[in-house]
């Protein structure tokens, strides 16, 4: 009897250690699994950030930062710029993973295209897929060419892409122009678009400008905006 005691005794005292063994691994692997989870980040958005700050960024969190060779061309995001990573914003990482970011090459080159005798919503479009702006839509009114059409544009086809400045037959009530703006364009080319439409153009004119390229258009006469006819004449001051 006492030996059946004392082997209960001693059968209890291993279920109650062997519960204590597994109580203690239980909380072991769940503080285990707390720790890592509590320094898990979440990879921040480096789209538009320079390669200096999205270092910055990602060394405050403990994540490296791996910079592809490749750059790739994007018309929204300015050259040395992120414009892409891996992984994704938002996603879980733990400490040390390394984001890989691609920078932006900036806009692909364009040259401007010919535009004249296109409608002014095909000229748009194609400008627009280019990725060159319009500085503004001078406006004529003239039987000599369909309505809507573009009959002169600055500067002309084939020069490096910038803005673009169109000049759009409205049609209807007879010859009637608006006068462009012409300052800060070479005054050579305006003068030649200009009499090609039939005005007496004169260079009345030149002032040294510091920083201005020789035969840029200073000022003119009539000014932007003035309703005039052909053979009217405009006279131009350029720099020299």
């Amino acid at each position: 009897m006492a030996l059946r005691t004392r082997v209960w005794s001693a059968g209890k005292i291993v279920v109650l250690v062997s519960a204590l063994v597994a109580t203690y691994v239980l909380f072991a692997a769940a503080s285990m699994r707390l720790a890592l989870r509590a320094r898990e980040v979440a990879v921040p958005d480096l789209t538009n950030r320079t390669a200096n700050e999205a270092t910055t960024v990602t060394s405050s969190l403990g994540l490296t930062l791996k910079v592809d060779e490749m750059r790739r061309q994007d018309p929204k995001i300015g050259a040395g710029r992120v414009v892409a990573q891996e992984p994704a914003a938002g996603v879980v990482a733990r400490p040390q993973r390394s984001v890989k970011i691609w920078l932006s090459a900036g806009q692909r080159g364009a040259t401007v295209p010919l535009l004249t005798r296109e409608t002014e919503r095909t000229a748009q479009l194609r400008l627009a897929q280019d990725g060159i702006t319009i500085a503004g839509v001078s406006e004529i009114h003239s039987t000599d060419y369909p309505a809507d059409v573009v009959v002169a544009q600055e500067p002309p086809a084939r020069a490096a892409g910038g803005p673009v400045t169109l000049l759009v037959n409205r049609g209807g009530r007879g010859a009637s122009y608006v006068m462009p703006d012409l300052i800060g364009v070479n005054g050579e080319r305006a003068a030649e678009m200009l009499r090609a439409r039939g005005f007496r153009v004169a260079v009345v004119g030149s002032t040294p400008y510091p920083g201005v390229a020789a035969g840029v258009v200073l000022r003119q006469n009539p000014q932007a905006g003035f309703q005039i006819g052909p053979g009217e004449p405009i006279s131009l001051e350029v720099s020299r």
